[in-house]
């Protein structure tokens, strides 16, 4: 699947990290896990939009789907694979790796992975970790990954940032050999600039910042013939959430240019070919 376009030269990887508004690691303090259940879900109502725009413009897509958010609506991920979408895991309950214990992480993606697919029917291949919070000094959960029998990651942000951030990781698609085995690794696209690499791939970057900077990562991504991640949320395009009383920074960051994320979406669709990560997965050269 993907965007009939003329100047495509690759198909880009479209991922969606498929989470509720108040899940945001962001949040965490202004709505723990304990209030979850009690709050309004968002989660069906902007997936179906999305939906509808990337079957307009017959555009292909990855869903990193929290195993919370499938336990509640499994419904919606039928919907996902009945569009011809792939459905993958974002763990159980959107923790971030460097504040798990390894044997936490493992049953989180094991109890994730099994969720989906008997809902969908379909395996689950890849992951990608809450905050891209696969960090140096955590490359444990990529063999706990291959362990749990996922065959690709989409976590390690080749960028510096508070946070988060794979300082000096490739920035383009690879295999990583590790003791459990051989990973894919397809991290968010980024954008080259005077030595360093900036974030350019979605979220924050693509509602706050000038259109510009995804669109030159891509076309910067095909240049040298490689496949560029972008990533978006659900409550991204979602002004009329609830909000949290938070600090002005967190205000700005989060609800900041939503109202403009859809009408960004479908230029991005027009101009760019995109598709899931599983079916580049399939011709990543060993």
């Amino acid at each position: 699947m993907g965007a009939d376009t003329t100047n495509a030269r690759v198909t880009h990887l479209f991922t969606v990290d498929v989470e509720e508004y108040f899940q945001v690691v962001a949040l965490a303090p202004y709505a723990p896990i304990a209030t979850w259940e009690g709050r309004e879900s968002r989660v069906e109502a902007s997936v179906d939009a999305l939906l509808d725009l990337m079957q307009r413009h017959r555009v292909g897509g990855t869903f990193f789907t929290v195993g919370w958010v499938a336990e509640r609506h499994p419904a919606l991920l039928r919907r996902i694979a009945g569009a011809g979408h792939e459905l993958a895991s974002h763990t159980y309950d959107h923790v971030r790796i460097t504040h798990q214990s390894p044997a936490a992480f493992r049953e989180s993606v094991r109890r994730t992975k099994r969720i989906i697919e008997d809902i969908t029917g379909a395996p689950v291949d890849g992951f990608r970790a809450p905050s891209f919070s696969i960090v140096r000094g955590t490359e444990w959960a990529l063999d706990i990954l291959l362990e749990e029998g996922h065959r690709y990651d989409s976590s390690l942000f080749p960028v510096t940032r508070g946070g988060y951030g794979y300082a000096d990781g490739a920035r383009d698609a690879h295999w990583i050999d590790r003791p459990a085995g051989r990973i894919a690794e397809f991290p968010p696209v980024t954008l080259r600039v005077l030595g360093r690499n900036l974030p350019a791939a979605g979220g924050a970057y693509f509602r706050l910042l000038p259109y510009q900077l995804v669109q030159r990562a891509l076309r910067s991504a095909e240049s040298r013939g490689a496949q560029g991640t972008f990533y978006i949320h659900p409550w991204e395009w979602d002004p009329g959430q609830p909000r949290f009383d938070v600090p002005i920074g967190t205000r700005v960051r989060h609800y900041g240019g939503q109202a403009r994320v859809l009408g960004r979406l479908e230029r991005l669709f027009k101009e760019f070919s995109l598709g899931s990560i599983r079916d580049a997965a399939t011709m990543l050269p060993t």
